[in-house]
């Protein structure tokens, strides 16, 4: 048996059935092996195509066709949301009313196939599942992968035998599902055999919509048609499909009773954000990028402490407040990721405003906005992919250091040093002495670096936006200077100081 796992991030699925308008609030679920199979084309053209062979995508295609698979359900409620959609026709704009209507998913998703893939077939379909990025509409992020066993598959939604009525506690659904490769060559010799013939007096027939283009040579050029053209074309179903009669639980979409949450006083202290955007920011503006996320988490929770760090109209003590870093994950120095991070946590009021900036999004402040999405709340442990929170013994700069503190020099000019020798002020004497304050050990080495590598670039610390647009802060006359850090023991992050600290700027990460 091969068995498919679909995982969905952002908890919804958005999926309109063939042959029903949006507006008629209907989605599809689950969703149809027909939408399965374009979707892992499409992944194959954009993302695929030097690493898995056509025919491997053809053994594959064929050989879920072969047969209707079954479903393991989480569970799901319906929901929907309603917008004006903007319609450009011409010089003349106008709007519409959308009924948008999604699935809220509760956990992951399984879909099995009777069937045995081929060695290439195989790897097709778990590099396929791989790359998948979305599934429905481009707002249903989507992780799949095929799953290694099957022993612990319980179907609750599968294909209805033709005798059988629907069981007790059952409702039917229909989804549109694949023709086998036999059935299809039966299916297109009886269409081509069904073309309109010349009629009398010398005039044709008038033909169907669907028959004015040459069907598809199999399932796999069918299933690369356009759905708006066949639709267009009169198709009432597309060119290679059948429609399935399925039984799904009559209760699939009733909540489910949550059981009590154990009441804790732990308040999560770190949010993470992917961000999305047509243009991303790059990381030399991450000043920018966190003071306008800042402002709004300010706006959002009605100025909560833990985002002014001002309680009674006085300022919070040690650094307790919220410190947003921008992330340069990719190849490239672009952002791609947020951290917002609070040792005192995000109490409810935090914690809503955190989900609200998910809805607003971020002006871009003259360039493209941004689009921030929630990958969950927890501590330093529980984002395995977030860097910034060690432990490690050596730290690089993410975003340059700009010292707090001006150079002390003697009369002669001669800079004044410390019992341990470092110029008072300079900016590695200012880092050893945030880190002290911090309760961080002091380093053994402080080793300046010319430049910050970042993917595939080198940046020079001066290309770093070293200044805020709006509000104050102590800053010493030097410029931002890129560190490697290194300490005896092991260190905990996260490691952010100097001027700017709180809105990305002094940011380390372990090597």
């Amino acid at each position: 048996m091969l068995l498919v796992e679909l995982r969905f991030p952002v908890g919804r699925f958005h999926a309109t059935p063939w042959g029903r308008h949006v507006n008629e609030g209907a989605v599809e679920w689950p969703p149809s092996p027909w939408r399965f199979l374009r979707a892992l084309v499409a992944t194959w053209h954009l993302k695929a195509t030097t690493d898995v062979p056509e025919p491997a995508l053809r053994a594959l295609v064929q050989a879920l066709a072969a047969s209707a698979p079954s479903f393991h359900l989480p569970a799901a409620s319906q929901s929907h949301t309603r917008h004006y959609m903007p319609i450009i026709e011409g010089k003349n704009q106008k709007t519409t009313k959308v009924f948008d209507t999604f699935i809220h998913v509760g956990g992951p998703l399984r879909m099995a196939w009777d069937v045995a893939l081929s060695p290439e077939a195989g790897r097709a379909l778990a590099l396929l599942c791989e790359r998948l990025g979305y599934f429905g509409r481009a707002e249903s992020l989507i992780e799949a992968r095929v799953m290694g066993g099957a022993s612990d598959f319980t179907p609750n939604t599968k294909p209805l035998p033709s005798d059988q009525a629907v069981p007790l506690g059952c409702e039917l659904v229909r989804l549109l599902c694949p023709l086998s490769a036999s059935d299809y060559e039966a299916w297109s010799t009886k269409q081509a055999a069904a073309q309109p013939q010349s009629a009398a007096k010398g005039r044709r027939k008038k033909a169907k919509p669907s028959a004015d283009a040459p069907l598809p040579a199999d399932l796999f050029e069918a299933l690369h048609a356009d759905t708006g053209n066949l639709q267009a074309a009169g198709w009432t179903l597309p060119p290679g499909s059948r429609l399935v009669d399925y039984v799904r639980p009559a209760n699939c979409f009733d909540p489910t009773p949550s059981r009590p949450r154990r009441v804790t006083s732990k308040l999560p202290k770190v949010a993470r954000f992917a961000v999305s955007s047509a243009v991303l920011p790059r990381v030399t503006r991450a000043i920018s990028v966190a003071e306008r996320i800042h402002q709004s988490l300010v706006r959002f929770s009605d100025q909560d402490p833990v985002f002014t760090g001002n309680a009674g109209g006085q300022p919070l003590q040690g650094h307790q407040h919220a410190f947003v870093f921008c992330e340069a994950n990719g190849p490239r120095d672009a952002i791609t990721h947020v951290t917002v991070f609070a040792p005192m946590g995000f109490d409810a009021a935090a914690r809503r405003a955190l989900e609200v900036l998910t809805q607003h999004g971020v002006w871009g402040h003259g360039a493209h906005d941004l689009q921030l999405v929630l990958l969950g709340l927890g501590d330093g442990g529980t984002f395995d992919d977030c860097p910034l929170f060690g432990p490690a013994r050596i730290w690089r700069s993410l975003t340059p250091f700009v010292a707090t503190r001006h150079p002390k020099t003697h009369r002669d000019g001669r800079p004044k040093l410390d019992a341990d020798g470092w110029p008072v002020g300079s900016p590695a004497h200012d880092l050893r002495r945030l880190l002290a304050q911090a309760g961080q050990p002091l380093p053994d080495k402080v080793e300046p670096l010319d430049t910050i590598p970042l993917g595939s670039r080198r940046l020079r610390p001066l290309e770093f936006q070293a200044d805020r647009f709006h509000g104050e802060g102590r800053r010493g006359s030097q410029p931002g200077v890129a560190f490697k850090v290194t300490f005896a023991k092991p260190v905990t992050g996260p490691l952010a100081f100097g001027y700017g600290a709180h809105f990305g700027l002094g940011l380390f990460v372990p090597l």
